[in-house]
């Protein structure tokens, strides 16, 4: 089994990467495989709305940035860990740039994947940005693995977000919590599929 943890921050080693990597051990220690993916700093393409995806199931036709290699590394994943910081009480506009294509394109690589979020913030704003970033997960299918709390850490650099304690701790009761989800769901059969209706409210 294998988790896929997105660093949707621009710091690759800042404070959302601290969050992940504390959400990995108790992963790696249950015997869970991970896989850290960087966004990266490189300009990230919006969806342009072009339908070439329906065309081209599992691909976004624009090559330039990450999207395809998100989509190819959740299409290897069993479980996925979304991490960002939270700017102006949302997440990292990049992140959901990304986000937005890859979960059109590819949902196949992430559909009925247990999936969790995890947020970064100097002091407030997390709770609107958990919502955000949630609505990719529940939108779907995939089981929303929990904590014992907002899965927030708090900080402006690695130091400080390790000196919280509870944050800390929310990120590794997560991973064991995912690691259990996944070992859980080794032993049941998913629902089976049902053809995705779309009503478009047009009279």
């Amino acid at each position: 089994m294998k988790v896929l943890l997105i660093n949707g921050s621009p710091h690759e080693n800042g404070c959302t990467y601290t969050a992940l990597y504390e959400v990995a051990k108790p992963l790696q220690n249950l015997g869970v495989l991970v896989e850290f993916f960087y966004i990266g700093t490189a300009p990230v393409y919006g969806c342009a709305a072009c339908g070439s995806c329906n065309k081209k199931r599992g691909a976004c036709a624009y090559t330039e940035d990450r999207c395809n290699a998100l989509i190819q590394a959740a299409e290897g994943a069993d479980g996925i860990v979304i991490g960002s910081p939270v700017y102006y009480s949302g997440p990292n506009g990049a992140l959901c740039a990304l986000l937005d294509r890859a979960f059109f394109a590819g949902r196949e690589a992430f559909h009925q994947k247990p999936g969790a979020v995890v947020l970064s913030c100097r002091r407030s704003g997390g709770t609107a940005a958990f919502d955000r970033l949630n609505k990719y997960l529940t939108i779907n299918q995939m089981p929303v693995v929990s904590s014992q709390y907002w899965n927030v850490v708090h900080g402006t650099t690695s130091s400080e977000v390790r000196q919280d304690l509870e944050g800390m701790q929310i990120m590794r009761v997560l991973g064991k919590n995912m690691a259990w989800l996944l070992n859980s769901l080794k032993l049941s059969r998913s629902p089976a599929h049902e053809p995705r209706v779309g009503t478009n409210f047009i009279r």
